[in-house]
């Protein structure tokens, strides 16, 4: 048996990254992993939809151009040759991963880990069982699309976000169950390939968890693009019939359609991995309960989509970095993310980092400070208007005169996001953002407009 000073679960942006600065830094290294490197991630998740999102952005570019009068066409998507695009892409990647991993020294072990006591996993590897000492432990195994009571994927004509994204053929009519980021990138990618789109979802706005006035924006647009938005109601059931997918709501009215997408949220990937050998606890849907150094047990450690935290790529990346830092004695503090950029993709995108305004007044009437906002629409901005996509807005939340969350909507608001996660890590004052030159023209100007607007309390 040998003996690693780290072992990783999961082949994800998180134990991906993690096992490259480990063997990078000269520590011992195995990376088990069940499936596919890269993860839901590169795989079924952030990197096949944006291909898909990338590949069709001309669509929405030349509808907006066409209802100012200055433009007329038609755009075909060859979806064959996109699916094969992707699937080379995918695959190209997967394979520079390994090589990296190869010359870095790191053991990749191809098959199912499971812990078997304190600095043992076992792998079931298409060559028999194998068993890998281990100094430290990392488990960064992810998380897969999650389903309800009468909303399981079947695999025939109602899919999950895995099935959807394989599709030989883009349906003509697709049922979206639920208005998170992960339904409305798939809905607005097969919008624009053509698909007639039905969205429901029990709350009663779009991307509940962000700020309300997001919320109205993209239901204005999507409404706008003829989408047929069920807000506010229940699902009975989500079932194949014959050649449909035939969604019932709770009040007996039933909807049909070519597909239907579940797309109600994830589940971590913790079953079956022998945590309880090492005392780990799980909370909630079975997430990793780590402490303030993401640590699980006596030298485990786990990020990513399985604590919880944050479900998100670079978030688990970030965290692995802290988790290796630890390791090699470089840090001892506790995990500090600072503000986390979120995004999702699209026409209009929503970019969020730091504090929301709803949620920072809660907790600033709690602590008796003072929470204000200050905004900017896009409408006002040339480059908005140049792309003739000027529905959304920039809005900042301060607090004790610093800011301390940005959150914006609106066609191409993605492009501020490193630069806005910067500004509130700096906690910047308005005299800041007076003293910076913003250049001329760029969507950058809104964020500049909604720093130096009159703040207003929330």
């Amino acid at each position: 048996m040998t003996t690693y000073d780290l072992v990783i679960l999961g082949g994800g942006p998180g134990g991906f990254d993690a096992a490259i600065e480990a063997a990078g830094s000269g520590l011992r290294t195995a990376l088990v992993e069940a499936a596919e490197l890269g993860g839901t991630c590169l795989n079924r998740g952030c990197i096949p939809t944006k291909l898909w999102l990338g590949a069709t952005e001309a669509v929405d570019e030349l509808a907006a151009q066409a209802k100012m009068r200055v433009a007329t066409g038609d755009i075909h998507i060859d979806f064959p040759a996109l699916q094969s695009r992707k699937d080379k892409y995918i695959a190209a990647t997967r394979k520079a991963m390994g090589l990296r991993l190869a010359a870095l020294g790191v053991d990749l072990v191809a098959g199912l880990g499971r812990i078997t006591g304190p600095g043992s996993v076992e792998v079931q590897t298409s060559e028999g069982t194998k068993t890998l000492g281990c100094r430290n432990l990392l488990v960064a195994t992810g998380s897969r699309p999650g389903s309800f009571p009468g909303l399981t994927p079947d695999g025939a004509k109602v899919l999950d976000s895995t099935g959807l994204l394989a599709l030989a053929e883009m349906p003509g009519s697709l049922i979206v169950v639920g208005g998170g980021f992960i339904g409305l990138e798939m809905a607005q990618a097969a919008h624009r390939m053509g698909a007639k789109i039905t969205l429901v979802d029990a709350l009663p706005r779009l991307a509940g968890a962000e700020d309300p006035e997001v919320s109205k924006t993209l239901e204005s647009v999507f409404k706008r693009q003829g989408w047929d938005l069920r807000l506010g109601v229940k699902v009975a059931s989500v079932k194949t019939r014959g050649e449909h997918a035939v969604l019932t709501l709770e009040g007996g009215e039933e909807v049909v359609a070519d597909c239907a997408l579940i797309a109600v949220g994830r589940k971590p990937n913790t079953a079956d991995l022998g945590l309880e050998a090492l005392g780990v606890t799980l909370t909630g849907a079975g997430y990793i309960q780590t402490d303030a150094q993401l640590q699980a047990a006596p030298n485990v450690y786990a990020v990513g989509d399985v604590n919880g935290r944050m479900l998100l790529a670079h978030a688990a990346s970030h965290q692995a970095h802290y988790v290796v830092e630890r390791l090699l004695g470089h840090i001892s503090g506790p995990y500090d993310s600072g503000p986390v950029p979120s995004i999702l993709y699209g026409a209009p995108e929503v970019f969020r980092a730091g504090l929301m305004a709803p949620v920072a007044q809660d907790g600033a009437k709690a602590q008796g400070a003072a929470v204000l906002v200050s905004r900017a629409q896009l409408i006002a901005n040339p480059i908005a208007q140049a792309h003739a996509a000027t529905a959304g807005f920039v809005k900042c939340v301060w607090r004790e005169g610093k800011i301390a969350g940005i959150t914006a909507v609106g066609a191409g608001v993605s492009r501020l996001a490193c630069f806005a996660t910067q500004i509130i890590q700096l906690g910047w004052t308005r005299e800041d953002a007076e003293a910076f030159m913003f250049p001329h023209p760029t969507l950058d100007e809104s964020l500049k407009a909604a720093l130096l607007a009159d703040k207003e309390a929330v």
